[in-house]
Formats: structure tokens, C-alpha cells, sequence
């Protein structure tokens, strides 16, 4: 299959009301984003999936896959079953299996931030992952997608074994380009925007929910949302039922934001979707907030990047770096891949008092005390 006839994914007219169970301390409802995928039914058949460890009589196994570090910071990774002790809820639980083997197929996302804020700095995020993913991938085992995001969100590739079509996927990364031809007919299009939480649940939601086995979300951005239209809660709860890691990286232009121009007409993409939409979002108009054919806000208050990373990654389990000059992106990498390629595998069978549908926290920990183990906080149990 050539570049030019990659699926790509876009953000529908019409956003569909979703209601799940949410933490305590959430909102319950909030209208988010759909994908329409083309491409169902062409993905990988069950008989080539590696499924979920289960008992009989339909009992599934709850997987917790973890990293476990010395106070040097070093990944230990000769513990057995023995030296963890796992509680969900405040229970103790008996683990029934156990795995320090990471032979399991991994589901890997790339999620990168596009918008103008990054401008600098897609080149450099773009060797680093070429490296990334040709070093990580086991061929014919392990897959990957590629997701930009910026105003809007594409899935420049679908899962896949090709180290050629992801290659190809990442040379189609770059910013939102300046549409003359598009004028002041954008609309809300001609804003900046940075759907950072959007790109988070619809990679949950539409992809890794469907996959088993290893799943974990990359993200490249600097933290900092403009315009989604789910809450950071909502992507966060949507990756945890989708029982994928998110790491982030920070990767942030100090003088980005001084330059961006927000506001601006006719910020089209790939020189096709600069002009009209304006039925995209429930209502026409602009985003929320903003006037009825007006750009996004240019004044608008806006999370800690830093702080909102850090919690998304402490929250699904996986881990928050951020890319310095001490730190460069290709290391950061490497060491993304030694936590992917030194997991521990536990999985346990809630009792049934236990076993209620809705969120249930999970404490894993191990007999040393000098270990820090790095695992997801909890999970959703279904219906």
C-alpha cells in the first residue's frame, strides 16, 4: 500500500452524549468526540491476538502489569510472585498468575501534539520516534499507531507491523499550515487548538479497548490543552477501562506561546479543511466559549502541562518525563523501552463481594520496602 492511501481519521460532525462510571470525583456525564472507523474489521483476528489469561467458567483474570526500581532508580527485575503483595480496595488479594516473561504482543500509540505551540520541535520528535519504534517492535509481533493532534486529530496510521508504514506515517507530521485561499470563513478552524484530552480518550476508546495483551500510550506535547471536548477526567477514566499505560513527555518551546497568533483566519491542514465546518460541533459555531463565528478565546486560562501529564501517567501506570538538555528525548526513549521490555505480569481474580461493577483502586507493593513499584492505581470493573 502506498503513503498516499493511508486510512485518516477525523473528527465527525456530530458528538454523541457518552455516559460511564466515574471516579468520585468526576463529572458524570460530558458530550466527547467519535471516530468513525474505517478500517473495523480489517484489524487483527482473534485467532492472532494473545488473549487475557482466564479460568473456566468464563472467570476473567484481572492483569496489573508493573516496573519495579531501587532507590538508584535501577529496574529490578528478578522478584517472583513471592515478593509482591497486591490489595484491591484495601483487600488483600491472592495473586493467581504471574509473569516476569514480557513475550506478550505490545499495543503501542504514538500520540504526537501538532499544534503551533510544537512548530520547532516536530523534526526532532520525529527522528527520535523513527529510532524509537525500529529499536522497540519485535517484527510480525509487536504494533503501533501514529495519532497528531492539534485543532483537530488524525490517525495518520492504523495498528500495524510495518516499521515502513509507520516511518512513512511520522513523515507526515507538521503543523497547521496558514490557508490564504480559506480566508475568514474558518471559523472556529482558524484558532489555535490543542485537543490533547480528545486524542487521549479517542486512542483509548477506538483503539486500545478493543486490543489485549500489552497496551501502552505515548504522548509528545507540552501538556497544555485548548479545546477538547472531553475533561481530563473523562481521559484519564477512558484509558484506565481501556487498561493502557500512558507515558508523557513534556516537550515544550519556552517561546511558543508568545508567537502562536491564536485567532487568526483560515489555519487549514493539508490545504483541505481551512474553511467552512461550522456544523462540527453541536450548534455550529465556534468551540464552546467562544462566539458564534469567532475563533477559539485568544485569552484563556489553562492548566499546568507539567501537573496534567504527571497526573495522567501516575493515574494509568505508566510514567512522566520531561525532555531538558541533562535529558534528551532519544534517552528518554530508551528508557520508555527498558520499562516496556522488564514488566512484571500479575494478574488476580477479585472474590465476588469484591468483584461489583464501577472503579476499584489497586495497592501493589513488595516486601522490600526500598522498591518503588510503578503500576496503575485501579481499574474498572464491567457491568
Amino acid at each position: 500500500m502506498s503513503a498516499a492511501s493511508y486510512q485518516r481519521w477525523l473528527i465527525p460532525a456530530i458528538f454523541l452524549l457518552l455516559v460511564s462510571p466515574s471516579l468520585p470525583s468526576q463529572q458524570t456525564t460530558a458530550p466527547a468526540p467519535t471516530l468513525n472507523d474505517k478500517t473495523a474489521g480489517q484489524q487483527t483476528t482473534p485467532s492472532q491476538q494473545t488473549q487475557t489469561p482466564t479460568f473456566s467458567s468464563g472467570v476473567k483474570v484481572v492483569n496489573v502489569l508493573a516496573t519495579v526500581r531501587d532507590k538508584k532508580g535501577q529496574i529490578v527485575s528478578n522478584l517472583t510472585k513471592d515478593d509482591f503483595k497486591l490489595e484491591q480496595d484495601g483487600h488483600p488479594q491472592i495473586i493467581h498468575y504471574f509473569s516476569k516473561d514480557t513475550d506478550l504482543p505490545l499495543k503501542l500509540g504514538l500520540l504526537v501534539d501538532t499544534s503551533m505551540s510544537q512548530r520547532r520541535l516536530i523534526d526532532q520528535e520525529r527522528i527520535a520516534s523513527y529510532g524509537f519504534l525500529n529499536d522497540l517492535m519485535r517484527v510480525d509481533k509487536d504494533k503501533a499507531f501514529i495519532i497528531h493532534f492539534d485543532w483537530d486529530i488524525e490517525l495518520l496510521q492504523d495498528l500495524t507491523t510495518s516499521h515502513q508504514k509507520l516511518e512513512a506515517a511520522l513523515d507526515k507530521l507538521d503543523t497547521p499550515q496558514f490557508d490564504q485561499a480559506s480566508g475568514g470563513s474558518g471559523g472556529h478552524r482558524g484558532g489555535g487548538g490543542t485537543t490533547l484530552y480528545d486524542a487521549i480518550f479517542l486512542a483509548s476508546d477506538e483503539l486500545m479497548r478493543k486490543q489485549e495483551g500489552r497496551k501502552a500510550l505515548i504522548l509528545l506535547t507540552d501538556g497544555v490543552d485548548i479545546g477538547s471536548k472531553v475533561s481530563l477526567d473523562r481521559a484519564i477514566e477512558t484509558a484506565q477501562k481501556a487498561n493502557t499505560l500512558v507515558y508523557s513527555i513534556l516537550y515544550a518551546d519556552p517561546d511558543a506561546y508568545g508567537h502562536q497568533g491564536f485567532g487568526g483566519p483560515g489555519m487549514g491542514r493539508h490545504g483541505g479543511m481551512g474553511g467552512g465546518g461550522m456544523g462540527r460541533y453541536p450548534g455550529g459555531g465556534g468551540y464552546p466559549g467562544g462566539s458564534s463565528g469567532g475563533g477559539y478565546p485568544q485569552q484563556q486560562p489553562h492548566a499546568d502541562g507539567k501537573k496534567v501529564l504527571q497526573r495522567i501517567s501516575k493515574e494509568t501506570g505508566g510514567r512522566f518525563f520531561e525532555v531538558s538538555k541533562k535529558q534528551p528525548i532519544n534517552e528518554i526513549y530508551t528508557q520508555i523501552e527498558e520499562e516496556l521490555r522488564n514488566q512484571y505480569n500479575l494478574g488476580f481474580t477479585p472474590a465476588k463481594a469484591d468483584a461489583t461493577p464501577g472503579y476499584h483502586s489497586i495497592t501493589l507493593s513488595t516486601t522490600n520496602k526500598d522498591f518503588i513499584v510503578q503500576t496503575r492505581e485501579g481499574y474498572y470493573a464491567e457491568q
